[in-house]
């Protein structure tokens, strides 16, 4: 990009009267012809902000200013959202929102378009934090001083990010960032701000922040502080939870490949190490999914043939052998006769049999293909923990995009129920293990790096002290051996 850029500057105003003229007038003189579009959006005041708005475009031939009064009052967030529409509609290429009340500084606007004239950032925030003690100095009260840098503390711990401020109203976005991510479905409250950062995180969007001047004057806030803070702490915790595979929100991993969990306290970990003290062994992976369990399997001098109902980008490069079959009514006669007569030391069914809806055939047919003597390693999540007994006793069952509650799961066990079809198997239980929740997983920071907080450490030991304890309401998981009876 460069100086020819399209400009566009949205004016949010509510009750704006005695302060929408000034800001108006602030707008530099030697900017003022870069600037194709004003759009001035009065969200339905009681007083004279439309008149006052309209009349200073009449008077005024150096800006080129459209009036948009709403049909009706559509929240701070609603209103930037018919703005920004405007803005991609006339083919902007940036806009450049500002208060109607004079909280920010119309001065700043070349500074916050300059970034997009060398196309390094596809969204500019005024910050009132980036210069030390300069947002207090400027008349920002000491409450709301406070509240910001916890916020934004927070905010950043949750998102990945590294934002002075999350709060401040003077933005720029690229139309074709905007265009890009679905703002429309953001809210039309005042956390509309924070949920446009989400999505900017999230698309992999470049923010840039410059410092702006702090104002206070005799505006009326129109902010519910408490509300507000609930709302924008809640926006980025279910973002988190989101990503880490709880729920089912917009932002939530729709991937179907499942991973390995490498922790070695975890399902795969405790069945790659049952392996290992194995000899070399013909292993059957019921469910092998990308084949990653199989790869490391394999390490340990393993032969793998792989099984499942799709096809995953790499599994066959994983997998010493790979039959796609659907294990839903067990093995079927396809699979059978793809197998012939080869029988198997090992029968690996690794977070499978919630997945299929006649688990104990699955488990009789796959008894039928080990050689004499040969095993079984199983794991399955535990419904009995405290998580989905919670969901279930304040009425809040649903389903997740992964864990206990993964929206795939078609069958649930608890410790009584697991063992009482394995015996109905004909299976034997030799070895059994619990292990707890996954909190490598819950642990990791959105930016990838290494996590501040203690969850692996004291609280992964109390969360295992309690898990051996007791089990059937804090095992994650149930791992067992079985052998045929």
């Amino acid at each position: 990009m460069s100086d020819d850029l399209r400009i566009g500057i949205l004016i949010v105003a509510y009750n704006a009267a005695s302060t929408l003229r000034q800001v108006l007038d602030r707008i530099p003189e030697g900017f003022r012809s870069r600037v194709e579009k004003v759009y001035v959006c009065d969200d339905f005041s009681t007083d004279d902000t439309y008149l006052i708005g309209l009349g200073y475009s009449q008077s005024r031939d150096d800006l080129p200013i459209t009036m948009v009064r709403q049909p009706r009052n559509l929240g701070y967030g609603g209103n930037q959202k018919s703005g920004y529409r405007m803005a991609i509609d006339d083919g902007m290429d940036v806009v450049v929102l500002l208060h109607g009340d004079g909280q920010y500084a119309p001065e700043k606007l070349p500074d916050m378009v300059a970034p997009f004239e060398t196309a390094s950032a596809d969204a500019v925030f005024g910050s009132r934090m980036m210069t030390r003690g300069a947002a207090l100095k400027g008349g920002m009260p000491k409450y709301k001083y406070v509240g910001n840098k916890i916020l934004s503390r927070f905010e950043n711990s949750m998102l990945g990010t590294n934002l002075s401020e999350f709060h401040s109203g003077y933005r720029a976005y690229s139309t074709k960032a905007l265009a890009s991510i679905d703002f429309e479905s953001n809210s039309d409250d005042f956390d509309f701000d924070t949920e446009i950062i989400i999505q900017l995180v999230e698309a992999g969007l470049r923010i840039k922040e410059i410092p702006i001047p702090t104002y206070y004057g005799d505006e009326i806030c129109r902010v519910n502080g408490m509300r507000y803070a609930a709302d924008v702490a809640t926006d980025v915790v279910t973002w988190r939870l989101n990503k880490m595979g709880f729920g089912q929100g917009r932002f939530a991993d729709v991937g179907v490949e499942y991973d390995l969990k490498p922790a070695p306290d975890s399902s795969h970990g405790v069945m790659l190490r049952w392996l290992d003290s194995m000899p070399a062994s013909k292993v059957l992976d019921l469910g092998c999914s990308g084949g990653h369990f199989a790869e490391a399997a394999r390490a340990g001098e393993h032969r793998v043939t792989g099984v499942d109902v799709a096809t995953a980008p790499g599994v066959e490069d994983r997998v010493d052998r790979f039959i796609q079959s659907d294990l839903d009514s067990g093995m079927d006669q396809s699979l059978r006769t793809e197998l012939g007569e080869e029988r198997f030391d090992v029968v690996v069914l690794g977070d499978v049999l919630e997945h299929v809806r006649q688990p104990g055939r699955l488990l009789a047919d796959a008894r039928g293909v080990l050689v004499p003597g040969g095993s079984m390693l199983i794991s399955v999540p535990n419904f009995g923990h405290w998580y989905p007994r919670i969901r279930t006793a304040v009425g809040a069952f649903d389903y997740d995009m992964r864990g206990i509650l993964d929206r795939t799961h078609v069958r649930f066990f608890t410790r009584r129920s697991f063992t009482r079809m394995l015996t109905d198997a004909k299976l034997r239980v030799v070895r059994f293990d619990q292990v707890g929740l996954p909190l490598n997983v819950l642990a990791e920071r959105a930016d990838g790096e290494a996590p501040t907080a203690a969850s692996p450490g004291m609280l992964a030991r109390a969360e295992g002290a309690m898990t051996q304890a007791w089990p059937t309401m804090f095992a994650y998981q149930f791992v067992v051996k079985v052998e045929p009876t």
